[in-house]
């Protein structure tokens, strides 16, 4: 082989890998979004989120996660979380609302997001973390598998870390409406096809108990539903009657077949707009 076709395939290979990473500046922002193809930590200025005492009717989900939050920030064994459960119930509001109240107090408290089809780069990911003085939590929002998924692998270099260990630096918090973060009927194929049925799921299955902490998320009721509403009235200073608050928020609810705190935020907005209030 000449040396032209050599220098040829030597920068095929070099477009192929991923080139390597700048050291990151984690003092561009307090939250960052991975990416990947070229891997790349990219600055989140701004945050999508709301303030903590907004959240309502998940007290213990949020006393439990901010305990366990403030001891990672200050620099104390912590476990990582699963929240999981019902749809639109904050679960994923609830991890930026906490990393938002601690900020203030822990400056170097980082949050990092990380997308599930990008759960094979983590490694890559942790390598730039663990060499950082700040402390991360790495997020992961709707995470879930399904039939033939073998991205779950990479994940228990997250939960377990492997050979080197967790970072200490790194704790990691993941949102799913399953708790065992695979569909229930896959759980019961594979164990009713497998000679040894314990077996054949222990692998998939275990994934949630390597989480320190479940937290779950249940559907609100209509009371909860409503305290919601009028949290974010009096928040934001939307003006409104209780007897036409009520009969417009169960209305709205009706229409959309379901209670949430999202069908709440999302009434709540229309409702900010149509009063002339912008909502932030």
């Amino acid at each position: 082989m000449d040396e032209t076709s050599l220098t040829r395939i030597a920068q095929a290979l070099e477009r192929m890998a991923p080139a390597p990473l700048d050291a990151p500046d984690f003092n561009a922002a307090s939250a960052f979004v991975w990416h990947v193809s070229p891997d790349r930590l990219e600055p989140v200025t701004t945050v999508n989120r709301v303030a903590l005492e907004l959240l309502l009717g998940i007290d213990r989900a949020r006393d439990t996660l901010l305990g366990n939050t403030r001891r990672f920030a200050a620099g104390f064994a912590a476990n990582n979380a699963l929240l999981w459960g019902a749809r639109g119930m904050g679960k994923s509001s609830l991890v930026k609302a906490i990393h938002g109240q601690l900020s203030p107090e822990f400056p170097k408290l980082t949050l990092v997001e990380l997308q599930r089809e990008d759960l094979p780069s983590v490694a890559r990911l942790l390598n730039h973390l663990r060499a950082a003085p700040e402390r991360f939590i790495l997020y992961c929002d709707d995470l879930s598998f399904g039939h033939d998924d073998q991205h779950y692998k990479s994940l228990k270099a997250v939960l377990d870390g492997g050979i080197e260990g967790r970072p200490e630096n790194v704790l990691f918090y993941a949102t799913s409406n399953r708790r065992h973060l695979m569909p229930r009927d896959m759980i019961e194929n594979e164990r009713s096809s497998a000679i040894n049925p314990s077996e054949a799921v222990e692998e998939k299955v275990s994934l949630s108990d390597r989480f320190g902490l479940w937290l779950g998320f249940h559907p609100c009721d209509q009371d909860e539903y409503l305290a919601m509403i009028s949290g974010y009235c009096v928040a934001y200073g939307v003006d409104v009657s209780d007897q036409a608050l009520r009969a417009e928020a169960i209305e709205w609810q009706a229409t959309r077949g379901s209670r949430s705190g999202r069908v709440a935020w999302q009434f709540f907005t229309d409702l900010a707009g149509r009063h002339g209030v912008k909502v932030t």
